[in-house]
């Protein structure tokens, strides 16, 4: 499927109707099949500690997806999460940002299966993996 939105579009998108969270990522790269997202890990995604936090990990991977699929299908905001399975591997490493890879699978009419890989920021191993399947709405 070809890509409908670059990355300024998509960039755009987030901080329009996402303005609540949008500066927390970035865009780093948009692929044939799928895009690299950012967190930019501050003290509000941390948990006890100092590592990154569930939640904050799952968000990530929840955006990159999202913004994958938008990617392909448009700017279209009620395109919605309707399942994730996450495995945490290994804890991240700290003061790092975090890396979300996101690889879309299938963009169909009614539904988007992708994967994702998190990586702390300079290390190879990810620290987690999850698969996430969207609903997208109807045209």
């Amino acid at each position: 499927m070809d890509i409908v939105m670059d990355q300024a579009a998509l960039s755009a998108f987030l901080e329009q109707a996402f303005p609540q969270v949008s500066a927390d990522f970035a865009i780093e790269t948009l692929t044939n099949n799928g895009v690299e997202v950012r967190l930019k890990v501050s003290d509000q995604h941390l948990r006890p500690g100092g590592t990154v936090s569930g939640p904050s990990m799952f968000a990530l991977a929840d955006v990159a997806m999202y913004l994958a699929i938008l990617s392909r299908i448009g700017p279209k905001a009620l395109a919605v999460t309707t399942n994730c399975s996450i495995d945490f591997m290994r804890k991240p490493a700290a003061g790092v940002d975090l890396l979300c890879v996101a690889v879309l699978h299938k963009v169909g009419r009614v539904l988007a299966v992708g994967d994702c890989l998190l990586y702390s920021e300079g290390v190879a191993a990810p620290v987690a993996r999850a698969s996430l399947t969207y609903s997208i709405p109807p045209k």
